[in-house]
């Protein structure tokens, strides 16, 4: 080989170098590589209508709440951009399933049946099921068995409807049901005396409640063993591990405690660790 030879093929060497070198240092630091979707992005399905876990601000456009509070300080934990798609309820495991997004951070309540069919986060909400009636109601229910002949709504699809369902088969209730596709629908029909009760999630009541001059009332705590986390594909083990140790680290430098007391004025995480 001539000099000239050796010469080019060294230069073409370093050029390759050069290339897989800035390549490399021009990734973002700390990204992890192939553990989302879109590079340098954690895509978070939502249901953009739970108040105070996931809703518009004033101005109709901006997400805000607690899961939303939530998704931005994993992202930032995880070195990624944080993206929301807002998604209807019914729809929205097909989403996850389908990869139209991550991971769904929306009020999901942990089951042992969506866990068959989902990967699943360790917990950071504890939540429990609640009797919600108007304060001018005639009628105060105190356990499920006390809505029998009742109007009952609550949001379809999700544990509220499980625990209904499974109340009225198992006891064969007479209750006139209405189911709506938003939780804030059930307090607009309670609102007007369309229905007489709404059974609904304790993070969303404690929203509702604490507004000024609210006219609703809790009147019984029908179940307070659940917990909510976050829903991944089955089989995405590799961020379903990154985002359990990203919780950890938001428990632990007490960013989470810190979301809860803004959001609820009280710590509804601490419990479920």
């Amino acid at each position: 080989m001539t000099n000239l030879k050796r010469i080019a093929l060294l230069v073409l060497i370093f050029a390759v170098l050069a290339v897989l070198v800035f390549t490399a240092c021009s990734k973002k630091t700390g990204e992890p590589e192939g553990l989302t979707i879109k590079p340098g992005v954690l895509s978070v399905g939502m249901e953009i209508g739970y108040p105070p876990m996931e809703y518009y601000d004033t101005d109709g456009k901006t997400p805000i709440g607690f899961d939303v509070a939530l998704a931005k300080a994993l992202s930032a934990k995880l070195g990624l951009e944080f993206e929301y798609l807002d998604t209807a309820w019914d729809g929205i495991f097909a989403g996850v399933d389908t990869d139209k997004y991550d991971c769904i951070i929306s009020s999901v309540t942990y089951t042992e049946e969506r866990a068959a069919m989902f990967n699943f986060t360790k917990p950071y909400v504890a939540n429990s099921q609640l009797l919600v009636v108007h304060k001018d109601s005639r009628v105060k229910p105190k356990s499920l068995e006390e809505v029998q002949g009742l109007r009952l709504t609550y949001q379809a699809e999700t544990t509220s409807d499980e625990l209904a369902a499974n109340w009225i088969a198992g006891t064969k209730a007479e209750v006139q049901v209405f189911e709506s596709d938003k939780v804030m629908n059930c307090f607009d029909e309670l609102t007007l005396n369309r229905v007489d009760v709404i059974l609904v999630d304790s993070v969303v009541a404690a929203e509702y409640l604490s507004r000024p001059n609210n006219p609703f009332e809790i009147t019984a705590e029908v179940s307070n063993d659940e917990v909510l986390a976050i829903c991944l594909k089955k089989g995405n083990d590799a961020l379903t591990e990154a985002l359990n140790k990203a919780l950890d680290e938001l428990y632990a430098d007490g960013t989470l405690k810190k979301i809860s007391m803004d959001v609820f004025g009280t710590d509804v995480v601490s419990s479920v660790r």
